[in-house]
């Protein structure tokens, strides 16, 4: 009886957790910044604020967050924007965000080489 008390436990505890996130897909997110983003930040750049690039030291220099959680800084902007940068909130959907967030961290991490 009480293996099968634990065993139910178990389970229950187990289907209670929250799913994992699907991992993020940097191919799929460089699609989306191509299509999206590129336009003003080709190659990590930005043709509106020079000085605000997509280079790692650029988003550890300016964007909130990014020291505590690289990804979880890019999303913020991608789907808040600020300044100059609009909003996608209402253009991408949360998994698209989180691809071009995860696109954005591997090119700046590889130096947008």
């Amino acid at each position: 009886m009480r293996f099968l008390l634990s065993a139910v436990f178990a389970l229950v505890l187990v289907l209670s957790m929250p799913m994992r996130a699907m991992a993020s897909d940097t191919v799929r997110g460089g699609q989306i910044f191509n299509t999206n983003c590129a336009a003003c930040h080709a190659g990590g750049g930005n043709i509106v604020k020079s000085e605000r690039t997509l280079r790692q030291a650029d988003l550890e220099a300016y964007l909130p967050n990014y020291l505590t959680g690289h990804e979880t800084g890019i999303v913020a902007q991608v789907t808040y924007g600020r300044n100059a940068m609009p909003a996608f909130l209402d253009v991408l959907s949360e998994n698209e965000i989180a691809d071009v967030a995860a696109y954005v961290e591997d090119q700046a991490s590889h130096g947008w080489s």
